[in-house]
């Protein structure tokens, strides 16, 4: 396929050269064939994690929210890609550009044929939609609906964009695929597939909105000390997780965009389809050491096995490897499993310490393992990978592998560049809905649950006697967890209860 006119035309003679030609043309149409549907299939992936993270979110409340939080899930999918047609995708990829915001392509207009089509926009929406749905976690069980409409379109369609513009579009002054310019430090920031485009975008602005709100009543006790507000069904949060886990494969490895490109001369065995491969394992492996530490971590700080922090560490060495998944070995990729768990435990402890409350951990889990991952990249990223992906022969690479500082410099700036975008938008944005009394739902509201005041009924099927409707309980003919409670403690007791 790697073979044209040029190269045939001496071999077959002149008369040969029309038919050489069309046969190139037939490779080539089938290349982008197959091109295009690696992208859309991953594109396809990265959108089914949207029904993971609709399924991690409901488990991870309690059930008197299910419909609301699996009703924002919905409307983060829809509203962001109406915002990101309409200006999303051009102020990230519009092109021709400056470095900071693109400024083609508004509602697709333009788009060319070669290189950003139809199945690209796709696949770059799927992301936008993943960066809201992270926030939405954050915020979860006391945010107003109109709340969650507005910070949606405003993340999906502005903040996000931007900062995937200075990052992944050729004309980003922070790219390391930049042509319109010289690279940062002489080498851009290396975000394969979104550590910081995708999760601290959408964990910092979870952090702002969290902390602009403030925690659910009952959260915290009059002294201060922590309450746990566990959410109603693990089941839910580990089918989530693995739903998350398989969409993984589309959203890292997808990355490459294409898959047909070789690393060598024609017939090399040496191309983007064995790097695709190694992204995967080095995928599976973070996200399984971080499951594996974070078991054993919480099982000495807590004394349980608990299924649902394993699941939250698992996602967080997922969110952790996606900078660097492409360019670093599976070896390496076990040293960033192993430290996100760490990162994402010792988030945990400090929220509590100072009385910040996320119902998903999405802020510590994604802002804080995504921030990892960005430095995890500029530490153990390979020399020959980096090339390979990003061409050239003289581009720095991870500290720890010989490479320099010049990589780290860039990704440490980049971290605190992120940061500041986010908080200079989202907190503003937060600030003015709470101003305008749109953020936070009223106190009767929050304990009555948002599906019985705010969605006219329950995810679940009640008893027409159950009173624990209010709180969100279940009953199933009549049956209870709390009746059940105090069954046991009757047959234990001889019916003193």
């Amino acid at each position: 396929m790697a073979m044209c006119v040029e190269t045939l035309g001496p071999l077959l003679g002149t008369a040969a050269v029309n038919a050489t030609d069309y046969l190139c043309n037939q490779f080539t149409d089938t290349a982008s064939a197959v091109d295009s549907t690696y992208l859309l299939f991953s594109a396809y992936l990265v959108f089914a994690m949207q029904l993971g993270f609709a399924m991690l979110c409901a488990g991870s409340v309690r059930a008197k929210n299910t419909m609301n939080i699996m009703l924002t899930n919905v409307l983060d999918a829809a509203a962001g890609a109406l915002f990101y047609y309409l200006f999303g995708f051009a102020f990230a990829f519009g092109a021709p550009s400056n470095g900071f915001i693109g400024k083609q392509f508004f509602g697709l207009k333009q788009v060319p044929q070669v290189g950003f089509d139809y199945s690209f926009f796709l696949f770059q929406w799927a992301f936008a939609i993943a960066a809201a749905g992270i926030t939405s976690g954050s915020i979860a069980e006391r945010t107003q609906f109109v709340a969650y409409l507005i910070y949606s379109a405003f993340l999906t369609g502005f903040v996000y964009p931007v900062v995937s513009h200075w990052i992944w579009s050729g004309y980003g002054w922070a790219s390391a695929s930049r042509t319109s310019g010289p690279l940062l430090f002489k080498s851009g920031v290396i975000d394969f597939a979104g550590s910081g485009v995708v999760h601290m975008v959408g964990g910092v602005a979870g952090l702002w909105g969290a902390l602009i709100e403030g925690p659910r009543i009952g959260r915290f006790d009059h002294a201060g000390r922590s309450v746990a507000l566990r959410g109603h069904s693990a089941s839910l949060v580990v089918l989530g997780s693995f739903l998350l886990w398989f969409g993984w494969y589309g959203f890292n490895p997808g990355s490459f965009i294409t898959i047909l490109k070789s690393y060598g001369p024609s017939g090399s065995i040496h191309g983007q389809w064995s790097a695709v491969g190694r992204t995967a394992v080095t995928t599976t492996l973070a996200g399984s050491t971080a499951a594996l530490t974070t078991l054993f971590g919480k099982r000495l700080q807590t004394g349980h096995w608990n299924v649902v922090d394993v699941c939250n560490g698992l996602l967080g060495g997922f969110a952790a490897i996606t900078a660097g998944c492409s360019v670093v070995d599976p070896w390496a990729a076990i040293i960033c499993g192993f430290v996100s768990a760490w990162v994402l435990i010792g988030l945990n402890a400090l929220a509590a310490r100072l009385k910040f409350d996320d119902p998903l951990e999405a802020a510590q889990l994604h802002g804080g393992c995504g921030a990892w991952g960005v430095l995890f990249t500029a530490l153990f990223a390979r020399k020959e990978y980096v090339e390979q992906i990003y061409g050239g022969s003289d581009r720095p690479y991870g500290l720890f592998m010989g490479g320099g500082g010049r990589l780290l410099g860039a990704h440490i700036l980049i971290i605190l560049v992120i940061a500041a975008w986010v908080s200079f938008t989202m907190a503003p944005l937060f600030l003015a809905l709470k101003k305008l009394g749109l953020l936070r739902i009223s106190a009767e509201d929050e304990m009555s649950g948002m599906d019985q005041t705010r969605h006219g009924g329950f995810a679940y099927a009640y008893h027409d006697d159950d009173g624990s409707k209010p709180h969100g309980g279940i009953s199933i003919g009549g049956f209870t967890p709390k009746s059940a409670h105090h069954t046991q403690v009757a047959a234990a007791t001889g019916g003193q209860v």
